[in-house]
């Protein structure tokens, strides 16, 4: 009787992980139609931080997550205008960016393997091992702490993107680009600041990925997948749609987990990816393409 509603809450914790991961990739899509490949890789490269922040300085990995949010929000900025800006104007400006992320994902790994090696790692602070229980039911203590920190950084960015003049013209930029520079917003600060957004939630979710998953550097292109399936699945750039696909897809690979084993979770957001593609492109939340 108890299983369904268990299921369902550990299901849920996962979706506040999952929607932070992934909120960058659909922001800087959404700005600057940018569709970022090595978001994963720098994902892994932040859970490497918090790791060894672990190892050598005794910082609980919750502890580092202002610290990664703002190195790799730097990094983001530094990045956007090396690598991104010289493609501005392109005729296939999106296919270059795809290609030009596609190559720093793999020039990460790389790095990250010849310095860190191919082995697995996991942060075990103590909270990692021990699990709350409130009547039949139960959460691990780190998945709780990770979807409380989750949702909270998710809240921070909605009250930032309401209620601030660069949120508001990050969200006009998503909305009309063309437009939002005809009033006066200027397009290349807003986009080298939503990169950088974008690349902060990698570093924080980093953080967060340390102790709640065992990785190593090859294993981003297993994320990516997972991020892509979760922003396609809500509509490419939607920020609510992305939160929602999430949620849906984290609570349904539990479930898959639960009834034909951990190996088929996986492909519970494969197979979501495949069926939007040929249902409905667009997503549940994103708009057609005129």
């Amino acid at each position: 009787m108890s299983s369904g509603p268990q299921i369902m809450i550990l299901g849920l914790a996962l979706g506040g992980v999952y929607a932070l991961m992934a909120i960058g990739l659909s922001l800087t899509y959404g700005v600057m139609r940018i569709l970022n490949l090595a978001h994963a890789a720098f994902m892994i490269l932040g859970a490497y931080l918090a790791y060894w922040a672990l190892q050598i300085f005794h910082i609980d990995p919750l502890l580092s997550i202002p610290i990664n949010g703002l190195i790799f929000f730097i990094l983001g900025v530094i990045l956007y205008r090396l690598l991104f800006v010289p493609l501005a104007g392109r005729p296939r400006y999106t296919e270059a960016t795809l290609l030009l992320s596609f190559g720093l994902a793999l020039g990460v790994e790389g790095l990250m393997g010849a310095w860190w090696t191919g082995i697995y790692r996991a942060a075990n602070p103590a909270y990692a091992t021990r699990s709350i229980s409130f009547g039949s039911f139960y959460i691990p203590e780190g998945q709780l702490y990770a979807t409380a920190m989750s949702v909270g950084m998710l809240l921070a960015l909605w009250a930032f993107l309401q209620n601030t003049r660069i949120g508001r013209a990050i969200r006009a930029t998503m909305q009309n680009r063309t437009a939002a520079q005809i009033v006066g917003v200027d397009v290349e600060r807003i986009s080298a600041l939503a990169f950088g957004l974008g690349m902060a939630s990698a570093g924080i979710s980093g953080s967060i990925l340390s102790f709640l998953f065992p990785f190593f550097p090859g294993k981003h292109w297993q994320w990516i997948s997972t991020l892509l399936s979760l922003v396609v699945l809500g509509g490419m750039g939607s920020l609510i749609g992305t939160v929602v696909g999430a949620f849906l897809l984290s609570v349904a690979s539990v479930y898959v987990s639960s009834i034909l084993g951990p190996t088929w979770s996986p492909v519970t957001f494969y197979a979501a990816l495949f069926l939007v593609m040929m249902i409905r492109p667009q997503g549940l939340f994103g708009k057609k393409e005129a």
